[in-house]
């Protein structure tokens, strides 16, 4: 996959067929999630593309009640809110994602720490729309 530009078209395009690619400087291992072309610790640009497992930990979240059009759009509002979550991918990396398979309306049953594992959801129901990551308790 080195060939790909490490842009978020390319990135998109994983997410689209259910793969969650990183970009791994190879001068000291650093993993991005989103993909970056240039590494923020060494500067350097030889980076390449890895496949993460998309298995993590809770480790922050946000129940939204008022949310963004788009998220409106989608049906989360004052009754239906989202939970918007910090997640901690067992490689490293940590980044904010949509947290789904949770009681929004019950926050004191999310607990931080617990095994969260991707997912990647369409954004829309029209036909083509790209998924988007989120992720949601592990199944085990």
């Amino acid at each position: 996959m080195h060939e790909m530009a490490f842009t978020q078209a390319a990135f998109q395009r994983s997410l689209d067929i259910g793969r969650l690619l990183a970009s791994r400087c190879r001068q000291d291992g650093e993993l991005y999630v989103p993909p970056r072309a240039i590494c923020a610790r060494g500067h350097g640009d030889d980076m390449e593309w890895v496949e993460l497992s998309g298995r993590g930990r809770l480790i922050a979240f946000s129940v939204i009640h008022l949310g963004t059009s788009a998220m409106n759009a989608a049906g989360y509002n004052r009754e239906h809110p989202y939970c918007a979550a910090i997640i901690e991918l067992e490689e490293g990396p940590r980044g904010s994602a949509l947290l789904l398979g949770v009681d929004a309306l019950r926050p004191e049953t999310i607990a931080i720490g617990m095994a969260v594992e991707a997912v990647f959801p369409g954004r829309g129901a029209e036909a083509g729309a790209n998924a988007s990551l989120a992720f949601r308790p592990a199944q085990d």
